[in-house]
């Protein structure tokens, strides 16, 4: 047992680890894989978060990455022992949120000329590492989905925040005046 105050408690060194509700799992589970990936995302929004200076992004992101703590508690439940609590529940009103930010910035967007290459500004660069991990994110989740009752709005909410982090890429190259690097068929460069 480890020392009071103490970071590790060796009670996952069998390779295993607690859902909320007691329930111990092979840290390989689906279920682990699916909310380690919402940790990971959370980390990688706190990167992107270093590069932006805007206050209503930074309050947007901050937000999300609540959001994403709430998501994370939700698949950590195993709700066949114990009851989801009412703090660990995202809503239609947090979709709604997401959508109008989506078109928000859109707004001040010229229109959508192709596919894009990710990259730009470290800004931009860094919130399209979040849309594909955000990606990623769904695709666990939809795995687990697979086995366990997943909260339709749980699915929106990420597939939401994927279009969310695009946007946002898109927006801090125009605000930088960087252009956006569209992709190019490999006929283009043959020439």
């Amino acid at each position: 047992m480890a020392e009071k105050g103490k970071v590790y408690t060796r009670t996952g060194d069998d390779g295993t680890t607690s859902l909320i509700g007691g329930v111990r799992v092979k840290k390989n589970h689906i279920r682990i894989e699916a909310y380690g990936t919402v940790d990971e995302l959370n980390a990688q929004i706190g990167v992107l978060a270093t590069y932006l200076s805007d206050e209503k992004d930074l309050t947007v992101i901050r937000r999300i990455q609540n959001d994403l703590f709430v998501l994370g508690g939700y698949l950590a439940t195993d709700q066949s022992v114990m009851s989801l609590s009412q703090t660990l529940a995202l809503n239609e009103e947090d979709v709604e949120f997401l959508e109008h930010i989506i078109d928000r910035e859109e707004g001040v967007l010229p229109p959508w000329k192709g596919f894009i290459l990710p990259g730009g500004t470290r800004a931009a660069a860094v919130a399209h590492v979040c849309r594909t991990v955000c990606r990623r994110t769904e695709r666990c989740i939809l795995a687990l989905a697979e086995t366990t009752e997943i909260d339709r709005v749980i699915i929106e909410y990420v597939n939401r925040l994927s279009d969310y982090f695009y946007v946002l890429a898109r927006k801090l190259n125009f605000m930088a005046g960087v252009d956006e690097i569209l992709w190019q068929k490999r006929c283009s460069f043959e020439k």
